[in-house]
């Protein structure tokens, strides 16, 4: 008898001990971004390993919105969006193959546009400029003579209504303006050519970089800088080559060496692609092969110190991109402020695989998109809209991508949970989604820096929520608000450290991904 009450005493002594060793613990999601610098036995528990169509908020990670196709019928690849801005009129145009469109109204795209028809090549840098005579659209493609629209029709440099003289526009592959003049690049050299003021047509002048870069190669791009955080009296033109040198002149016109000085030269890396500049508030950013380079920061200091680029977190992976896809069309960075975001469109290959490396501008953590395969991007009444095989497609529009599913694949960072040295063994996990819907979701977990994705296959149906008027009342689905989904998963791992991944898919819904609790035993020796 004795015996027996000690057994028993002994059982629940054990029982009491083994249910004490039962631990539970909330981490946040990866709100700190994807990480492709760092190594993953040395990453903040809060980011990711792979972090695909989420954007990461300041309080959860969120499935990135979808797009619909905005214009459609287009036999070749959209490569350029431009966009004419006057202060009465807004019209957005495609350029696809040889042929210009007008896609201001959604739908099927109608004939191409008078003047902008048997082009050699649909890749063209456009901008607008003002002056007296009204609101303009310029833009060259360094084959093509430069094309010009007015706001009702187009004209073509030549043909006695707004020409050029003293350069073959034909021949120049970039058009900006700084300080309310129009500068051309012309195509391998080093010459850069300069309009009267506030004019888009007359005699140019040209301005004869070859004394001035050292590593000799061809003028690229040109851009304008602002110290002062605005359009202003400190406004820089800064001109690069494809051999990564930088030179800054400050000034107003280019024909006085009393108001025209230069600033300093400057070795980046060699720029990507034929769109490498973005102005960035007051800030101008460069695509190139140290990666997103901020200039206020970058002249100066990438070289040395990589940690001034925007783009240092996700260093890794863009040192592949740019040696892998470096060469080809597409590459281009897009300011979305709308969304507060910054997207670096990555052509992996024209025509179905491009990805995007979206920055958060807020909070400067990153993402990768899939799913949307841009050729180009451009901003229209404060939306963004890319440039597709056959399509052009506007952005952050609606929740799937043009009907299809959002497919998302999250790996987050390894976490000791606290106790480095010691196993651990991890049984359940929840993951706390805000969603309207009911998205279907993937769970799994990586131990000791052992990447696999949970297995099994993902599908999601749409609840086919009612139209307001059209629904039955008493029948039809109705959308609701957002609220929360936690279901706990059943797991088996052992280990010092463990990760979740994470596979969605979901359409016509939102999906935050705010946490996850996990359910682990901890073992006493090391």
């Amino acid at each position: 008898m004795v015996a027996r009450v000690a057994n028993i005493a002994s059982r629940r002594i054990q029982a009491r001990r083994q249910a004490a060793n039962y631990i539970s613990k909330s981490i946040p999601s990866p709100i700190g971004g994807w990480n492709a610098r760092d190594s993953i036995a040395d990453m903040d528990p809060r980011d990711a390993v792979t972090l695909i169509n989420m954007i990461p908020t300041q309080t959860d990670c969120v499935v990135r919105n979808g797009f619909t196709k905005w214009a459609t019928g287009f036999s070749a690849q959209v490569e350029t969006i431009p966009v004419y801005r006057s202060g009465t009129a807004t019209r957005m145009f495609a350029m696809a193959g040889a042929n210009g469109y007008n896609i201001t109204a959604t739908g099927a795209i109608g004939a191409a546009q008078t003047n902008l028809t048997s082009l050699t090549n649909a890749r063209w840098q456009w901008i607008n400029v003002s002056t007296s005579g009204g609101a303009f659209l310029l833009m060259v493609n360094g084959l093509d003579k430069l094309r010009g629209y007015d706001g009702t029709s187009w004209w073509v440099d030549g043909d006695g209504t707004h020409d050029i003289t003293g350069v073959d526009t034909a021949a120049c592959v970039d058009i900006q303006v700084h300080n309310n003049r129009v500068w051309l690049i012309q195509k391998e050299t080093l010459l850069a050519w300069y309009l009267p003021l506030s004019s888009i047509s007359g005699a140019a002048v040209s301005f004869d970089f070859r004394s001035i870069f050292r590593r000799g190669g061809a003028l690229i791009s040109m851009g304008t800088w602002t110290i002062d955080a605005g359009y202003g009296l400190n406004d820089q033109a800064v001109f690069v080559t494809n051999q990564g040198e930088a030179v800054v002149y400050i000034g107003l016109d280019p024909s006085s060496a009393s108001t025209w000085a230069k600033i300093g030269l400057y070795q980046i890396g060699s720029p990507i692609g034929n769109r490498p500049f973005v102005k960035w508030g007051g800030d101008l950013l460069l695509i190139n092969y140290d990666g997103l380079t901020p200039l206020a920061q970058g002249l100066q200091s990438s070289r040395l110190d990589p940690r001034v680029n925007l783009t240092d977190k996700i260093r890794g992976a863009m040192a592949t991109a740019t040696s892998l896809y470096g060469g080809n069309f597409g590459w281009q960075v897009f300011d979305y402020p709308k969304q507060s975001l910054l997207i670096l469109n990555v052509p992996v290959a024209t025509g179905g695989s491009q990805e995007q490396y979206v920055m958060n501008t807020v909070t400067k953590n990153w993402g990768q998109f899939k799913g949307w395969n841009a050729n180009c991007w451009s901003l229209y009444l404060d939306d963004a809209y890319f440039g597709g095989a056959d399509f052009v497609g506007r952005a952050w529009n609606g929740n799937d991508d043009a009907s299809a599913n959002i497919s998302t694949s999250v790996v987050q960072a390894f976490n000791y949970f606290g106790s480095p040295g010691k196993t651990k063994r991890w049984t359940m996990m929840r993951p706390i989604f805000n969603t309207n819907g009911t998205p279907t979701a993937l769970m799994g977990l990586n131990i000791d820096f052992n990447i696999n994705d949970p297995t099994g296959t993902v599908s999601f149906t749409s609840p086919g929520y009612a139209t307001w008027d059209s629904g039955v009342w008493d029948t039809a689905t109705w959308g609701g608000g957002v609220t929360i989904s936690q279901q706990w998963v059943g797991v088996n791992g052992m280990g010092k450290c463990a990760g979740a991944t994470i596979l969605t898919d979901t359409a016509g819904i939102e999906l935050h991904w705010v946490a996850t609790d996990y359910v682990y035993e901890q073992g006493w020796t090391l």
